[in-house]
């Protein structure tokens, strides 16, 4: 079983400019990302898919592939189901690991462990890194997840799960069938509050650079 993890990269990102490759504590999103996977025991192979010339020459230069995606699957024109079928029929793979570089606290060693437990969970047809949700819920005016007559603790409220998109796994042939990363049956990985930050916003772009500077620059000695 080959299994190949994949690093989706679009040149211009909408929300938070360039954040896929722009400077991030004197490195960039993309090159953490790579560092991590070629750490990670479990993976056959690294492919860097992008429409962005500054995305390969990284690629190559950490000796990983890369497909050049098409500029119709980079643009705001192309749905997500149809990104996702078109990540599947063009990865040469049997499983797909999907890592997103907006996740760059995911270490390799959770990598590892996220396949391991998709390949022993035989009834699952995906795993998807989850977060847990410890808050007290309202939807349309209703409380979701507690009864406010008998309120419980926070700690005490159930277990809400929350998908972080840290790490999804699934079969290249569902995901071509289901156009999604998330099957119909999915196992869950919960990842710790550091693991689970993903970068969607200028604010969390800033607060995740300043944390990787205190847990992997400072703590190191490594600042000028």
């Amino acid at each position: 079983m080959k299994i190949t993890a994949v690093i989706p990269i679009k040149r211009e990102s909408e929300r938070v400019k360039d954040k896929n490759l722009r400077s991030f504590a004197n490195t960039t999103l993309l090159d953490i990302k790579i560092k991590s996977l070629l750490e990670a025991k479990e993976l056959d192979e690294i492919i860097v898919n992008t429409n962005s010339d500054e995305a390969i020459e990284i690629a190559k230069k950490n000796n990983i592939s890369y497909h050049r995606r098409e500029e119709y699957y980079a643009s705001s024109k192309c749905t997500g189901s149809e990104f996702f079928e078109h990540l599947g029929k063009t990865t040469d793979t049997d499983l797909f690991v999907y890592c997103p570089v907006t996740s760059p606290f995911v270490k390799p060693e959770t990598i590892d462990s996220c396949i391991r437990q998709f390949k022993e969970s035989h009834s699952y047809d995906s795993l998807a890194s989850v977060s847990l949700v410890k808050e007290f819920l309202w939807l349309d005016g209703k409380p979701i997840n507690y009864d406010p007559t008998n309120a419980p603790n926070s700690q005490n409220l159930p277990d809400v799960k929350a998908l972080n998109f840290a790490v999804s796994i699934i079969s290249k042939e569902n995901l071509i069938k289901n156009k999604n990363i998330i099957g119909k049956n999915p196992s869950f990985f919960v990842t710790d509050e550091i693991e689970s930050i993903d970068i969607d916003t200028p604010l969390d772009f800033y607060l995740a650079e300043q944390m990787y500077i205190k847990l992997y620059i400072e703590s190191k000695g490594l600042l000028d």
